[in-house]
C-alpha cells in the first residue's frame, strides 16, 4: 500500500468519523506508528484533515470556519445558575447505591458537587470533578484512565475503546442540541460519549436552553438515544415540541428569572 493509498483510506473513514487516533489508524492500515505520524502530517499540510493531539480529525465541511467548544474554565462562568438549578433537580434521580456515570463539563460539575457526599458509585472523566471529589467528597469514585486533555476538562484513552464501568445512568451534557440529536465540535469528546452511552441503561441530558441555538457540525448521539433532559425554564415551545416528538422526558429547572 503506498502513501496515496493511505491517504484516501485515511479521508474516506474521516467522512464517517469525526476523528481517528494513531492506534485506530495503525490497526487499519497495518503499519508503524511512525507511518501513520508521517500521513497525518501531510494531510494537515495540504489541507485534507487537522492534525489534532493523539490522531487526526475531519476538517468542516465546506470549509465553513470551525465552531469551537468554549475551554472549560470559560464555560463554567456563562449560565451558572441555570447550570446549578439543572443540577439540584437532577440530583433528585439518583438513588443511594446507584453506579452513575458523569460526563465532563460544566453542568456536570455541579451535579456531580451535589452528590460529592451520597452514597454512590460515581465514574467520571472530567479533571475538574475528579479533583473536587478527592478533596470534598466521600462517594466512591472511578476516574477514566488516560491522558489529560486541558482544554475540554477530560481524560481519555483514544485508544481504550470502551470503559468496563456498566451505569444505570449516563449524565451527560452537551454543546448543542437539534432535531439530529446531541452536538459537539471537539472530536474527542464526540468519541467519548458514544464510548460512555454504551455503559449505561439510560441516558440523561443536562443542558440549559441556550444550547437549541447552538449548531456545532459533529452529531454525536441521536435524540432517540436520550431518555430524558433536564433543562431551564427558558426551553421554549419550538424546542419542547422538538424534544416531545423525540419522546424525550423534559424536567424544567425553574431559574426564578434568570438564564
Amino acid at each position: 500500500m503506498n502513501d496515496s493509498d493511505r491517504h484516501r483510506m485515511i479521508t474516506d473513514l474521516l467522512r464517517e468519523t469525526p476523528f481517528a487516533s494513531v492506534r485506530d489508524l495503525q490497526e487499519r492500515l497495518g503499519v508503524s506508528p511512525a507511518t501513520i505520524r508521517r500521513d497525518i502530517d501531510k494531510l494537515h499540510e495540504i489541507g485534507k484533515a487537522r492534525k489534532v493531539y493523539g490522531g487526526i480529525s475531519a476538517n468542516e465541511a465546506g470549509g465553513a470556519t470551525r465552531l469551537s467548544a468554549k475551554p472549560y474554565d470559560e464555560n463554567r462562568d456563562i449560565a451558572v445558575e441555570a447550570k446549578r438549578a439543572i443540577a439540584e433537580l437532577a440530583a433528585g434521580l439518583v438513588r443511594d447505591g446507584d453506579s452513575i456515570i458523569v460526563h465532563a463539563g460544566s453542568t456536570c460539575y455541579q451535579l456531580g458537587i451535589k452528590l460529592a457526599r451520597r452514597n454512590v458509585r460515581l465514574y467520571t472523566n472530567s479533571m475538574p470533578l475528579a479533583a473536587y471529589l478527592g478533596e470534598h467528597g466521600s462517594c466512591h469514585l472511578t476516574l477514566a484512565g488516560g491522558e489529560l486533555y486541558r482544554e475540554p476538562g477530560i481524560v481519555h484513552d483514544p485508544s481504550g475503546g470502551v470503559p468496563s464501568f456498566f451505569a444505570s445512568r449516563f449524565f451527560v451534557g452537551t454543546q448543542g442540541i437539534s432535531s439530529d440529536g446531541l452536538l459537539e465540535s471537539h472530536p474527542l469528546l464526540t468519541k467519548a460519549i458514544r464510548e460512555l452511552s454504551e455503559c449505561a441503561d439510560e441516558i440523561i441530558l443536562l443542558a440549559d436552553s441556550r444550547k437549541l441555538s447552538i449548531q456545532p457540525r459533529n452529531i454525536v448521539l441521536p435524540l432517540s438515544r436520550i431518555g430524558t433532559i433536564v433543562i431551564d425554564d427558558g426551553l421554549s415551545d419550538t424546542g419542547a415540541k422538538m424534544l416531545e416528538d423525540a419522546g424525550i422526558t423534559i424536567m424544567i429547572a425553574t431559574v426564578g428569572g434568570q438564564n
